[in-house]
């Protein structure tokens, strides 16, 4: 009996040695392209951006969904979404003959882990609302996750394109690690090389309000950190961020409006992204009613013919009424 149970321990402790990535499961998601948006056909023009084609997804697993922040692993149009119950979600877009979105492929669900490399013990911790890539020499090699509710922010390696492992804790400021609502930390990204705050992170609230009225947000970097505020408006909040390549910054506003949701994407000029600066952004999309759902997630990615797009998701938060649906733009200009 002694043998027997220190073989079950030996083979108890070899499997909580097991990668977590064996926790991966490959899931089946059937994808049907939208053809139009604001009654324009792909290609056309829709406020200062040109409408390049979508599709809304659908999965046949209860696990995909809540999809509210993504971002592109590699320039093969790999991406990762993060999931509001404390998932990542991984795959590649494809694309026709057209240049147009086609389908997500090789779709996969993961457990997100916390610092001791298991899942997320409690749904408290597992809101997870923003993401962005993190690049090292030009390539993806991982990923900075914000957290809601139980407010923080954690890095992830990549793996063959995949985000996972155990999380890497964050230094954030203490007044918005005691924020822990549903409306703290709503968007997270990355300066690129051409900003003038190249590499620093953009932290931006929804719920938390400065003296002024505006929504805080705060710049983490080595030579660029400090609070900073992005303009309120009275029917939009912010819902996630990215920047250009030339270091503009996009912000996705969400709202609800007669039993429909609204949506304004707006851009913000470089120079304005700094310590200590008020934020405001030209609109560069507006729209309301079937043409959307409750968009919260925003990336900028090349297209496989080069061009350089914006993709925004949709949350369904895991209601059959609401869908998984992902727009795809190119700047007008």
């Amino acid at each position: 009996m002694a043998i027997r149970a220190k073989c079950l321990s030996a083979l108890l402790f070899c499997a909580c040695l097991l990668p977590m990535a064996a926790l991966a499961t490959e899931i089946t998601v059937a994808s049907s392209q939208v053809e139009r948006f604001a009654n324009t056909p792909v290609g056309g023009r829709v406020g200062k951006l040109i409408w390049r084609g979508g599709i809304v997804m659908v999965g046949h697993d209860d696990r995909f969904g809540g999809l509210s922040g993504l971002g592109f692993t590699s320039r093969e149009q790999h991406l990762a979404f993060v999931s509001d119950r404390g998932n990542f979600v991984t795959g590649q877009l494809i694309y026709d003959e057209a240049g147009r979105v086609f389908g997500l492929i090789g779709v996969e669900v993961e457990p997100i882990q916390n610092s001791r490399g298991a899942p997320l013990p409690r749904q408290f911790s597992r809101d997870a609302e923003a993401m962005a890539v993190i690049p090292r020499g030009g390539i993806a090699s991982a990923v900075r996750v914000g957290f809601e509710n139980l407010t923080r922010v954690a890095d992830f390696e990549l793996t063959n394109h995949k985000p996972g492992g155990a999380a890497r804790e964050v230094a954030i400021p203490d007044w918005l690690t005691d924020t822990r609502t549903n409306e703290s930390l709503e968007a997270v990204c990355i300066a690129p090389a051409a900003s003038p705050i190249a590499g620093s992170t953009l932290l931006l609230t929804e719920g938390v309000i400065d003296d002024d009225g505006q929504h805080v947000a705060w710049l983490l970097g080595e030579r660029d950190r400090g609070q900073l505020s992005y303009e309120s408006n009275p029917s939009v909040n912010p819902t996630d961020c990215a920047f250009l390549p030339n270091g503009d910054l996009l912000v996705l506003e969400r709202g609800v409006s007669f039993l429909s949701f609204t949506m304004t994407l707006r851009r913000v000029p470089a120079a304005e992204v700094r310590p200590g600066n008020l934020m405001r952004g030209e609109v560069l999309l507006e729209a309301t009613g079937g043409d959307i759902d409750n968009m919260e997630g925003l990336a900028v990615h090349t297209a496989p013919d080069g061009e350089t797009r914006i993709v925004i998701a949709a949350d369904n938060n895991f209601n059959d009424w609401q869908r998984n649906l992902l727009l795809e733009f190119a700047l007008a200009e």
